[in-house]
Formats: structure tokens, sequence, C-alpha cells
């Protein structure tokens, strides 16, 4: 136990070292996958694995913060995952009751403000409350925003916002000569998050390399970093070394770093 310790304390020191403080991606978004496969594994009920990803959510949450991340992105909750079992479901809209009820203080205290992009109408109520009250009682806040995704689609977000556009252009409010993707991304959930609405850094846990249909028109030029390790097994650890990674790789936006 000794020597793992030791060499955890190792590993830690050379992560540590590796990471440019001055280099920290600004929004970074995760898809936290595999909670039901941690549990599995460990011949637990699939919710065992979303109690202890609550409990991740918290971690990542202030190590973010710590580190100077602008925006952290968390998909917490997909239009998809309603065709889950119904007893998972019920579980999965128990958990931001839970989640804000003892977090709130720790982030209250950390600076960091909640928003929230998606649907939530279709939340139950209890639900519902708990998110606008944790909304509500972050507003003050101006440090880091922690913006979940829950009840949310990407391609059913873009849909929503070309009806509001097409509306507006009927209803003339604007004019169709003034479309172009600044105006479009206001129309979209992520516009809330001004200037750090496109995500930077795209982690995915749990080995899938798959997008979901989360924030498909603001990952257009994000980098995409796929871990093996489950979203309960992923750490600040594993935040950092994602971030090491990303500061590792030339962002040119579709264009060429011309050297002179």
């Amino acid at each position: 136990m000794e020597e793992q310790l030791v060499f955890s304390k190792s590993k830690h020191d050379e992560i540590n070292q590796q990471l440019d403080m001055d280099r920290i991606p600004k929004h970074i978004a995760i898809i936290m996958d595999g909670n039901g496969r941690w549990a599995q594994k460990r011949h637990l009920p699939r919710v065992a694995g979303h109690k202890q990803g609550m409990q991740t959510v918290k971690k990542i949450t202030i190590a973010a913060s710590e580190l100077g991340v602008k925006v952290l992105s968390l998909y917490a909750f997909s239009t998809e995952n309603w065709k889950r079992p119904s007893s998972e479901v019920s579980y999965l809209m128990q958990l931001p009751v839970r989640f804000f009820s003892t977090f709130v203080p720790d982030l209250v205290k950390h600076n960091v403000k909640v928003t929230v992009m998606g649907d939530i109408t279709q939340l139950p109520e209890a639900t519902q409350k708990a998110v606008k009250d944790a909304m509500a009682d972050t507003a003050h806040c101006t440090g880091m925003i922690l913006n979940f995704a829950l009840n949310y689609g990407s391609r059913d977000e873009i849909t929503q916002a070309a009806k509001k556009m097409a509306e507006d252009v009927q209803n003339e409010n604007l004019a169709i000569a003034d479309i172009d993707e600044s105006a479009f991304g206001k129309y979209l959930m992520s516009a809330q998050l001004g200037q750090f609405a496109d995500p930077d850094l795209l982690i995915r846990t749990s080995g899938e390399e798959r997008i979901s249909n989360f924030m498909l028109w603001q990952i257009a030029y994000s980098e995409l970093e796929f871990v093996p390790e489950h979203w309960p097994d992923f750490d600040e650890d594993s935040l950092r070394s994602a971030i090491i990674t990303y500061q590792g790789r030339h962002r040119r936006f579709g264009g060429l770093k011309i050297n002179k």
C-alpha cells in the first residue's frame, strides 16, 4: 500500500510538472460515460455507478475551477436517455436533487455558477426545482460556469434554433441577409455562455469514440480526447492528463501556421 501511495504521488507530481498553466482550455466539455459498466464490473446495480459518478462530478468541478477553466459543460442526461429502464431513469431524475442539496455551498465557496441547457420543463417537478434553485443560489457567482446538459440533444437544439430564427424572419425581426454563423449561434442554448460557447476540449470517458448528439454545432473545431477510464474512475489527474494531451496539439482551425 505504501509503495502504491509513493507511485501515485510520483505520477501526480509528474503530471503537474508537464501541465502548462498558461494554456488551460477555457471551455471543457465532458461526455460522462461508463457509470453502468463501472458498476457491473463490480457486480453492483447500475444505479451504484450513477451514485459514484455524482461524486466524480463534484471532484472534477472543483479541480477544473482551481485550474482556471472558464466553463465546464457536463452531459448529464440526453434526450435519448429516456429510453433506458424506467427504474434507472427515475433514479437519474433524483440525482440533481441529491447533488445540489449537498454541493451548492461548495459551489458558492468556489465562486462557481450553475447554468443548464436542455428542456428541463419535461423533468419531474422536484428535479426542476432543484435545478432552478441551484441556478438562483449561484447566480451571483463570477467564477467558472458549471453548465449541465440536462434533457439535451444537439439535433433538437439546432432544430429549435432554426425554428426560432425562422419565426424572427417571418415576423420581420431578422433579415435573411443578416443570417450568418454568428447570428445562428445566438439562437442556440449555449448562447448564454457568451464568448466561451464553443468547447476547446471535448472529453469522453469509458473508451467509446462517439459524440452521441452532444454540442454538434459548438465542437466544430474542438480537440477530442477519448479516455479509457469509466466516469467514476476519472479523477483530477485524469483531467490534467487530458489537458496535457490537448496542450500538445496544434489548433489550426482549418488554416496553416506559417513559420517566418
